[in-house]
């Protein structure tokens, strides 16, 4: 959710069951500021929490010129202070599942996974132990990244793609309509777009190349991932997530207000098939 609207806006995801106190809210409208001017960030969003044992992760992102490609994250245990998380690689994606369990709150804290390996030894195979370790600062930042890849939701027409291929914020989209609200299909994963799909006649006709570049929640697989609802008496369309369990999106329809943010755990709903 943006960082200047994050007063009214955590009121109207609230109905998740978490919340941030007044002092949070206070300090991380006042360390968001700073960190915007710092960083040089287009736009800082309070992206949400990450609930560890000893501490919690607070988690901001930063926004260059290109909202989707352009992307930093940063964690807090005070909302005041912040530190950058690395930028993942694939090496790092591989390396974080050796780690299990909830999160410490400690970013040194060192994960340690043993399994079996063959190694040879001229011409006979040994059997030798071999261990992964993963620090916990590289598997939050990859779980950040993957939380934001596959949940992450704007409403259509919220960002537009500019004739430089550059994504930014739709200064003129106004939000959409209570009719629009109750469809999945007018919701977008904000990332990059994996699913190539074929369009009818009828569905050109509508298409708009400058506003419907992302993927649909109504495409994702398995169907049944989201939960959309009303709430506030009827006026705030709420779509969470159950794929991870914590992901929260808001829009309040005919107003350009809407944003999304995690509280929870950090693990994927991976029985989610056999639920639904």
């Amino acid at each position: 959710m943006d960082s200047d609207w994050l007063f009214c806006s955590s009121e109207l995801v609230a109905g998740s069951g978490h919340v941030l106190s007044v002092e949070q809210k206070a300090a991380l409208q006042t360390s968001l500021l700073i960190l915007k001017k710092n960083y040089k960030f287009h736009r800082v969003m309070f992206w949400g929490k990450i609930l560890g044992l000893n501490n919690d992760y607070f988690i901001a992102q930063g926004r260059g010129e290109d909202e989707l490609k352009d992307r930093k994250y940063l964690y807090s245990f005070n909302c005041m202070d912040w530190f950058l998380l690395p930028s993942t690689t694939n090496s790092m994606i591989d390396a974080s599942k050796a780690a299990k369990g909830r999160f410490r709150g400690d970013p040194s804290y060192v994960y340690e996974q043993t399994e079996n390996g063959t190694q040879r030894d001229g011409s006979e195979a040994v059997q030798e132990p071999i261990v992964h370790k993963v620090t916990e600062e590289t598997r939050l930042a990859v779980t950040v990244e993957a939380i934001d890849k596959e949940v992450s939701i704007v409403p259509r027409g919220a960002f537009i793609k500019n004739p430089h291929c550059v994504v930014q914020a739709n200064h003129s989209f106004g939000g959409l309509s209570h009719l629009e609200t109750r469809k999945l299909e007018n919701f977008l994963h904000f990332s990059e777009p994996k699913i190539v799909k074929k369009k009818s006649l009828l569905e050109m006709a509508h298409w708009n190349p400058s506003m419907d570049f992302l993927d649909a929640l109504s495409d994702d697989l398995p169907k049944g991932s989201w939960s959309l609802q009303f709430e506030c008496a009827g006026r705030v369309c709420v779509i969470r997530s159950l794929l991870w369990l914590g992901l929260t999106f808001f829009h309040l329809p005919m107003t350009p207000l809407h944003g999304y943010v995690y509280f929870g755990f950090g693990d994927k709903n991976v029985s989610l098939p056999f639920m639904l």
